[in-house]
C-alpha cells in the first residue's frame, strides 16, 4: 500500500518482484539482487517484500498474511527468528501446515538465509520470513 506524504511524493511498500538469493544479512537488513533493504523481509514466490516484524514475538498469522496468500506455491517456510533459534507456537505451526499446506522450520536468521539459498538453488517451493539482525553469524 502506498502512502502519500506530500503532493507528488509517494512512499511505496518495499517489494522486489522476483525470486533471488539473499547475498548478505546483518547491520539490520539484507542484500539481494544488487539491492539492499533495511529491516525484516519475506522472501516469497511473489517476490521479496519488506516485513514489519522486528521481534520473534511479532510472528503470527496476521504478520504472515503475504505468506498465506502465496501458500499454493510454498511447501516450506523457513523462519529466521533473529540471532537465536526459537520455537514457533504449536498453534501457528499447525495452522500453517493443516490449513495452508506449509511446513515451517524455525532457526536463527543466518541459518535460515543459508538454507533458503540452498533450497532456492534446488528450485524447491521455499519461502522465508526473516527477522533482521545486527550481526551476521
Amino acid at each position: 500500500m502506498a502512502k502519500t506524504i506530500r503532493a507528488g511524493i509517494e512512499i511505496r511498500d518495499a517489494h522486489f518482484p522476483g525470486r533471488a538469493p539473499i547475498d548478505a544479512y546483518g547491520s539490520g537488513g539484507f542484500r539481494f539482487a544488487e539491492m539492499s533493504h533495511r529491516g525484516s523481509i519475506l522472501a516469497l514466490p511473489s517476490g521479496i517484500h519488506g516485513w514489519d516484524a522486528k521481534r520473534f514475538e511479532e510472528i503470527d498469522l496476521t504478520s504472515l498474511e503475504k505468506v498465506i496468500a502465496d501458500a499454493a506455491d510454498i511447501e516450506v517456510l523457513l523462519v529466521g527468528c533473529g540471532p537465536d533459534l526459537r520455537v514457533l507456537p504449536k498453534r501457528l505451526r499447525d495452522t500453517l501446515r493443516e490449513e495452508h499446506g506449509i511446513v515451517t522450520e524455525a532457526m536463527a536468521t543466518g541459518a535460515a538465509v543459508r538454507t533458503f539459498n540452498v533450497l532456492l538453488a534446488e528450485e524447491r517451493a521455499v519461502a522465508a520470513a526473516l527477522i533482521a539482525v545486527d550481526e551476521a553469524r
